[in-house]
């Protein structure tokens, strides 16, 4: 299976918390899946971790790549379709998460309640 991952499922991950539900551990664990982190969540912890809004060691890049994860660049075609979707979730971030899950036909892990809203691909909890 092919997942992205929503910011707040990076940082639980990384930061080993019992928030991340067992289900999504075993998914993101699982060698026979792939995962995707978008540059909008990069985005999204860096200008946090900047304005001190979210404290994060300066190696967590380092991190990620050690993970496996894959990047996921964010396209002129997942920016366009942005503007089609439903406004259901006013952040940018997850509606840009939404967008690539789609377009890229990827599996969103994520425990936002809205994101269920969008006809987009979602691992159960």
């Amino acid at each position: 299976m092919n997942l992205i991952l929503d910011t707040h499922i990076i940082l639980w991950w990384m930061d080993d918390s019992d928030l991340l539900p067992k289900r999504y551990h075993h998914a993101i664990s699982d060698i026979n899946n792939i995962c995707f982190v978008s540059a909008a969540s990069i985005w999204e912890i860096s200008i946090k971790s900047s304005i001190g809004k979210l404290d994060i060691p300066d190696n967590y890049m380092e991190v990620l790549f050690d993970q496996n994860f894959k990047e996921l660049p964010i396209s002129w075609q997942h920016t366009n379709r942005v503007r089609s979707l439903p406004m259901y979730h006013k952040d940018p971030f997850d509606r840009l998460l939404i967008v690539q899950a789609i377009v890229e036909n990827l599996t969103l892990l994520s425990v936002d309640k809205i994101i269920s809203e969008y006809n987009v691909d979602i691992l159960a909890v």
